[in-house]
């Protein structure tokens, strides 16, 4: 790629910036440098659902720019007279005019998809495009005075240019989090021209890597908003309810007047509160938690309507409140031990052709198998952020959330501008859920092996995550360690990031991979830190939906819930286990998985076929699942 700015990370908005990689070419032994001060966006728009806009889905037309043309400038003359998409031209008028102007890029007259979504199961001919293409949307819209305008992108996988009318707003890198360009000053009356530039390659640097198991699917893959805001408007306004029997938070403003003004804070009818801003725009907020609370649990998932008025601004939320801590080796929700009855999720996992596109229907269609058909009460959102809808119905629904980025695998470890981003991304992760009850639990990595400058890494990010929100518990799913003691096969944790976790997690995968059959699982020991719950973050076997044979035999219905049945009976004798998240809910698609015969495509760990068939394995852990819920808690 041409522009070197943009190899480390340009993030629109951020108040921190990025140097070049190549001017920060770290040392091998150092690690990465010492972790800045908690990144915060300079717009968050926290709900903006609500508030006044337009949804700019539907209908974009494209242009794929395989060469990078419309990024680059060869000599100042090539890219620039000929093929910067992004430029606002109207070719077919100039054409009309009998004009000699030369243009190798028409996306008035392109191609056009749906928006959100992801352009591998759009279009047939883009199934396996990694690179670079331009969508473009025209929408109506006039600047109103006293007003502020911006453009909010919950999702864009993964590099994003975005322009209107022809100028540029803003930047963004991560795939996975939402992003907010002001574009006060760029609107004019009537016809608007948005332009963005989506980049799905990975690299050496970016966050994830190239190497994953799933499928790095490209392009605007969630929702895309113009929202209205007065000049002075509310950006944030969060709140908890802490094991003191308080609830504590903040009211931030943005704009010309933010200082020195009344915030007013009701949740429901219980309880109000006001607070006035300091000089940065800032309300701390503090009350005891009303008598009448109700607090949120996965039976009864109560959110309250939250209303916050400030400045002749309103942000309305909706919120539940409940308290999540550890003692010893229990998870206590409200100061009761829980156990985790769970699975992970990949947000693909939608119907036949996946497309990313996670509407409302299918994500409660998804997690309703998960709360009534394995009468689970919680979900491992992997590998990375899931939309907010999701996030959204596990509060309203009652499922418990374990949150993630995808720093999985392999990471340039030793680069400090890596780093930046993964805190980043954190940081816009953590600003968009941190009013959801069902977040519990924040990851810091998946599968990472462990060496020195790895740890420092996921060190900074676990410090990093507790600045940003101190109210929930953190984690991270380890590799184990295999070894033999006394003739018996052991199972221990050796990682030192278990000194930074609140509850450990392992990913377990005996009796699948390596040479563990089914039967020795009754032999294996596990060595566990006693003070601390443990969750089993994943364990799993694949099975292709009605394959099934008179034998054991891999990929058949039968070993799979015989792995199950297996698994759980081992994960029965571990004391200090605090719940379950087994891979995974349905198959999804990794392009790694190339068995012709069962696979082509898919990983088939998933308890559900991709069209949605229950494999024997889903019975086998619903009827776990039903037996711990009635043996009483959460």
């Amino acid at each position: 790629m041409k522009n070197p700015a943009f190899q480390v990370s340009i993030l629109a908005g951020w108040a921190i910036a990025c140097l070049c990689a190549a001017q920060e070419a770290p040392s091998p032994a150092s690690g990465p440098a010492p972790v800045p001060a908690p990144l915060r966006p300079a717009f968050l728009l926290t709900a903006a659902v609500h508030r006044d806009g337009e949804e700019l889905s539907g209908r974009w037309t494209y242009s794929r720019d395989l060469y990078r043309t419309g990024l680059t400038d060869i000599n100042g003359w090539v890219a620039k007279s000929r093929m910067q998409r992004f430029r606002d031209i109207d070719i077919a008028a100039s054409e009309r005019r009998g004009g000699t102007d030369f243009f190798e890029f028409d996306l008035d007259r392109g191609p056009a998809m749906a928006i959100p979504g992801a352009w591998n199961a759009r279009e047939p001919e883009l199934r396996y495009y990694d690179g670079l293409i331009w969508f473009q949307r025209k929408f109506n819209a006039a600047p109103r005075p006293g007003r502020r305008a911006f453009l909010r992108f919950e999702a864009v996988n993964y590099r994003a240019w975005v322009y209107v009318n022809g100028k540029e707003a803003g930047r963004h890198e991560g795939g996975f989090t939402p992003f907010v360009v002001e574009v006060t000053n760029l609107l004019r009356e009537g016809e608007n021209r948005l332009t963005v530039g989506a980049d799905s390659s990975h690299d050496a640097k970016s966050i994830p890597t190239p190497i994953t198991d799933w499928d790095l699917y490209g392009g605007i893959t969630r929702p895309v908003r113009l929202v209205w805001t007065p000049a002075t408007f509310i950006d944030d306004a969060t709140l908890s309810l802490g094991t003191d029997g308080r609830i504590t938070g903040e009211v931030r403003l943005q704009g010309p007047h933010a200082a020195k003004q009344k915030a007013e804070i009701a949740i429901g009818t219980l309880a109000s509160v006001s607070a006035v801003t300091d000089k940065d725009g800032r309300a701390a907020i503090d009350l005891p938690a009303p008598g009448a609370l109700r607090r949120w649990t996965p039976d009864q998932p109560t959110l309250y309507d939250v209303r916050v008025t400030a400045a002749g601004d309103l942000l309305r939320e909706r919120m539940g409140f409940r308290t999540i801590a550890v003692r010893g080796k229990e998870l206590l929700l409200n100061g009761e031990p829980l156990f985790l009855r769970g699975i992970s999720l990949h947000e693909e996992e939608f119907g036949p052709n996946p497309a990313r596109d996670m509407t409302a229907p299918q994500a409660r269609a998804l997690l309703h198998e998960i709360k009534h058909g394995l009468h689970g009460n919680y979900v491992r959102l992997s590998h990375y952020p899931h939309s907010e809808t999701t996030l959204r119905l596990a509060d309203e629904m009652g499922l418990l959330v374990w949150s993630e980025i995808p720093v999985y695998w392999t990471v340039d470890w030793d680069n400090p501008a890596v780093l930046r981003k993964a805190l980043a991304m954190q940081a816009e992760t953590v600003y968009r859920d941190r009013n959801r009850a069902a977040v519990i639990l924040w990851s810091v990595g998946n599968e990472t092996p462990v060496s020195g400058p790895r740890t420092r890494f996921h060190a900074a990010m676990a410090d990093n995550v507790r600045a940003l929100d101190p109210t929930r518990l953190v984690s991270a799913a380890l590799l184990v360690e295999r070894r033999s003691a006394g003739g018996k096969a052991v199972m221990a944790i050796q990682d030192p990031l278990v000194d930074k976790l609140d509850v450990l997690a392992v990913n377990t995968y005996a009796g699948w991979y390596g040479a563990d059959t089914l039967d020795a699982l009754a032999g294996l020991d596990w060595q566990l830190p006693a003070d601390r719950p443990l969750v089993l973050s994943e364990f799993g076997a694949d099975a292709l939906a009605g394959y099934r044979s008179g034998d054991r035999r891999k990929f058949t219905e039968q070993y799979q819930a015989d792995y199950y049945r297996a698994t759980l009976a081992m994960a029965g004798r571990m004391p200090t286990l605090a719940g379950l998240s087994p891979w995974i809910l349905k198959d999804f698609r990794s392009p790694r998985r190339e068995h012709p015969v069962f696979q082509n495509g898919w990983n088939r760990k998933g308890l559900l076929s991709e069209t949605g068939v229950r494999k024997e394995a889903f019975g086998v852990l619903a009827d776990y699942y039903r037996r711990k819920a009635n043996q009483g808690g959460h």
